[in-house]
């Protein structure tokens, strides 16, 4: 790698961390109905605006330890998490795609399902404002993704879609109770607006492996029984990101294995 890309990398992580520090307002506001826009950053616990320089991502939590400067309140160590995971899925987008559109719209896209994934985690909903009309954006900016085509696209909504929705209608249908959120139906016909619906089954077998044995491991670990309710967002979020950097090649691997 010469100077002139390492300067690329370096460009994008600080961009991607930058994103990821718009995503925890983000996180924080949306599931509360409020706008992301206005007022700008302020201390969840004082509610004292912070300033630009105790803003800059990563960073300013290292310097003020993890605390606000006006009322000390420590500040989650989640927040320049977030940032880093930003900053470094923007250089694996940017190593993988290059400078093109196709890598604006899958870092786009990772970004939504970043912040997705931790609403989903804090409050167990998938907001209709960022699935729905990921839908409609996301298929559209498929058409500048050279992988999928726009049929493909289409297919990969009504599969991603109607898959969980048939899902959740047997599971009501036998025991009379919610299984699979609505949120969860939205979140993989968005999915399948940009990856397509081969990008779709893949998502739902990555998805259903991770959640069982993630969900069976912390049932393990707190003994809870088998009725723990984990949310499924963050692994379909897990398998469409997967697909994204590898999933033609591990298709190809596993049905040359066989």
């Amino acid at each position: 790698m010469d100077i002139y890309q390492w300067q690329l990398t370096l460009m994008a992580f600080v961009f991607g961390m930058c994103v990821g520090s718009f995503l925890n307002v983000c996180i924080y506001r949306i599931p509360a109905a409020q706008s992301i826009v206005t007022p700008g950053s302020r201390c969840p616990s004082c509610g004292a605006g912070i300033r630009f320089y105790d803003n800059i991502p990563v960073l300013s939590y290292l310097l003020l330890r993890g605390k606000c400067r006006r009322c000390h309140a420590k500040i989650t160590i989640r927040y320049p998490l977030i940032e880093l995971l930003g900053g470094l899925f923007a250089i694996v987008v940017f190593l993988k795609f290059g400078l093109s559109i196709e890598a604006a719209v899958n870092y786009a896209f990772i970004a939504v399902l970043m912040a997705i994934t931790f609403i989903d985690i804090d409050h167990r909903i998938i907001p209709d404002v960022l699935s729905l009309p990921g839908i409609v954006v996301f298929f559209l900016a498929g058409l500048a993704v050279p992988t999928v085509t726009w049929k493909e696209s289409l297919i990969g909504i009504l599969i991603g879609g109607g898959s969980l929705f048939l899902v959740a209608w047997i599971y009501h249908l036998l025991t009379r109770k919610e299984g699979m959120g609505g949120g969860d139906i939205k979140l993989l016909a968005m999915i399948g607006a940009l990856i397509g619906w081969k990008g779709v089954f893949f998502t739902i077998f990555v998805a259903s492996a991770t959640g069982t044995l993630i969900g069976l491991t912390v049932m393990m670990a707190t003994r809870q029984n088998m009725k723990l309710a984990v949310p499924f967002g963050p692994f379909l979020a897990i398998g469409a990101v997967t697909y994204i950097f590898f999933g033609p090649q591990l298709i190809y691997w596993y049905f040359h294995l066989f």
